[in-house]
């Protein structure tokens, strides 16, 4: 440890060995308990705790001035260790063992009420968000800050071991295509124009490859303005990584070795390598999501050879039009509420359901003990679909069967979002401490956009698409080519995303063309990536890994703002500093900045006569 005027050990340093030994500690007041007149303190730094005992019979004065402490204040305490009375140990403490007994105090600062207690949970996040300081003295958010130091660390020495050079990129750019909304920055240097922070340094590391940097990463900060969930803030940090003259396997393989290395510094657990690999037809056929949790089944299965030539028409002639007949079987939920089937078709509904209520079969024994198929459409099937159903879908006593008929891309978001619902009720994963990574690849490489009627990336515009599939781009077949795309995924989070990118200027130039950016725009947004590619661009390939979610999971937590120093609240608010907040006239005049937004005025008078 580096030489401290303040203390000579932190709180949770001391231990039998030090018996006997005069110690000088610094830190809060966490708790303070009368006994008799002795009083006895717990001493907390960011180590952890100390024991510190006042007693009037060695220091009358030293013990009535401890009489007035207040938790939370910030102490200076010398005293010799000694052993705690046999019986009184903490074996829950590293310091329980041991105790300090006083013998001088220096108050260093002291602390006013707080607004909450910081030894029980609190529900109100704005609250917690607004002292946002006294909140990282918990001792989970403290080890959470840690952890995520750590696995930061791991990281640089990973890649830095594996002869990566870490870069900065600018953070005032041009806006870049990545999906969401930029946040702008005026420049006032250049009246009317403005700045875009990054929402991730895309460009700018393909860039670093035509210069011949060949491996670059950063922990990069990004900006996205977009709506927020718990997994989503304004401004986020990525491990951006960017590799020349390598394919696929390479990317996955270094990652591979860079998420194990993480998730041992952070939680001291060996990740076995490598991770499974699966399609993106595959994981959204099985599952319903591109970024599947594996840890439970209740699978997606498709039933058009159990329907091809059912009598139940809306079954047949949805498969007959070129949809989809898929189900979920849910073992051992038949006994589903009334409330949770409410929940379910609700989701269903929200992920674009067209009918009221799902399609179910329900298995119990009747009163007399025989096995009853609860279901209004039982009696449309046959007995050979009947008995096909049943094999296929493994169904017994006990289970509840939910089907969806319709087009394809329904049918996996409809049955996806209630699956997953499904495991939160029936708490399939509550304790579970799998960690099922898998890689999700081969990606189409554009989608339709109704609302533009033209072509969208699916990543983004400099992904490469499969070579088997280069002569469709720019074809009616769009919608077939494959990208050289992979995302890597932890029980349901996507870690990370990353292609093989595009280096030839004809084929991302083409490539602009097929999302509808004519040869101006092109030459307006890229003309300086496009120039770049003339000059000898190497094949080059990359990924992001999202540092706040894998914090959050290494953590153990449910959202990034638990990993985050000071995150903003689901309103994209910083409650602790007040921003976003207004700005004075005279500076919005230097930037040449009109505002157009004015409040809302209530009408009394309409409110009045309602």
């Amino acid at each position: 440890m580096i030489p401290n005027a303040y203390r000579t050990v932190h709180c949770n340093e001391v231990r039998k060995s030090h018996i006997g030994q005069t110690v000088t500690l610094c830190g809060w007041v966490n708790s303070a308990r009368d006994h008799g007149g002795v009083i006895f303190l717990d001493l907390r730094d960011r180590e952890g705790l100390t024991q510190v005992v006042f007693r009037p019979e060695e220091n009358a004065d030293l013990a009535a001035k401890s009489h007035d402490l207040r938790d939370e204040d910030v102490l200076q305490i010398t005293g010799k260790v000694a052993a705690r009375l046999a019986g009184t140990e903490n074996d829950k403490l590293g310091t329980g063992d041991v105790e300090i007994v006083a013998t001088e105090m220096k108050i260093l600062n002291k602390a006013d009420v707080l607004p909450f207690q910081l030894d029980r949970e609190l529900s109100n996040e704005d609250l917690r968000m607004k002292y946002r300081y006294l909140d990282l003295r918990r001792e989970r958010l403290n080890r959470n800050i840690r952890t995520r130091h750590k696995i930061t660390n791991a990281a640089r020495n990973y890649l830095d071991a594996a002869g990566f050079v870490e870069v900065e990129t600018p953070i005032l750019s041009n806006p870049t295509p990545e999906g969401a909304r930029d946040f702008l920055v005026p420049a006032r240097l250049s009246p009317g124009k403005f700045f875009a922070l990054p929402q991730a340094p895309q460009q700018y590391k393909q860039l670093m490859m035509v210069a011949g940097l060949e491996r670059y990463f950063q922990i990069a900060r990004c900006f996205r303005d977009e709506d927020l969930r718990a997994d989503r803030q304004p401004e986020f940090t990525q491990i951006d990584i960017e590799a020349s003259f390598i394919q696929r396997d390479d990317i996955v393989t270094l990652v591979e070795g860079l998420l194990a290395a993480m998730f041992k510094a952070g939680r001291g657990i060996d990740v076995p390598l490598p991770f499974p690999r699966m399609t993106y037809q595959e994981a959204m056929d099985r599952y319903g999501s591109d970024k599947p949790d594996t840890r439970f089944g209740i699978e997606i299965n498709d039933m058009a050879d159990v329907f091809a030539n059912s009598g139940f028409k809306i079954f047949k002639s949805t498969l007959d039009n070129g949809g989809v007949v898929r189900a979920i079987n849910a073992k051992g939920f038949a006994g589903i509420t009334t409330g949770q089937m409410i929940r379910l078709n609700e989701l269903a509904i929200e992920a674009g359901m067209k009918v009221k209520q799902l399609a179910f079969i329900k298995v119990e024994r009747d009163a007399n003990g025989v096995l009853e198929y609860k279901s209004p459409l039982w009696k449309f099937f046959g007995e050979e679909e009947k008995a096909a159903l049943v094999q296929k879908l493994g169904v017994e006593e006990n289970d509840i069967v939910f089907f969806y008929a319709g087009e394809w891309e329904d049918a996996c978001n409809i049955l996806g979002r209630v699956r997953l619902e499904i495991a939160h009720m029936q708490q399939l994963t509550k304790d579970s401490t799998a960690l099922n990574f898998l890689w999700v690849v081969d990606f189409p490489l554009l989608a339709f956009d109704a609302e533009s009627n033209g072509w969208v990336a699916v990543h983004h515009p400099f992904t490469r698409p499969k070579a088997e599939d280069e002569h469709l781009l720019g074809t009616d077949q769009n919608g077939k080519a494959r990208a050289e795309a992979y995302d890597v995924v932890l029980n349901g989070y996507e870690l990370g995303g990353g292609s093989i990118r595009i280096h030839e200027g004809d084929l991302q130039s083409k490539m602009f063309s097929v999302l509808g950016i004519g040869p101006e725009e092109q030459r307006h947004k890229f003309g300086h990536i496009l120039d770049a590619f003339r000059f000898g661009a190497p094949p080059h390939g990359g990924l992001a890994l999202g540092l706040d979610r894998i914090a959050m999971l290494v953590s153990g937590e449910d959202s990034i703002r638990e990993v985050i120093a000071f995150p903003k609240n689901n309103k994209a608010c910083d409650l602790m500093t007040d921003s976003p907040t207004n700005v004075d006239f005279k500076q919005l005049r230097e930037l040449y900045v009109q505002s157009t937004w004015k409040p809302k005025v209530k009408d009394e008078a309409a409110d009045a006569k309602a």
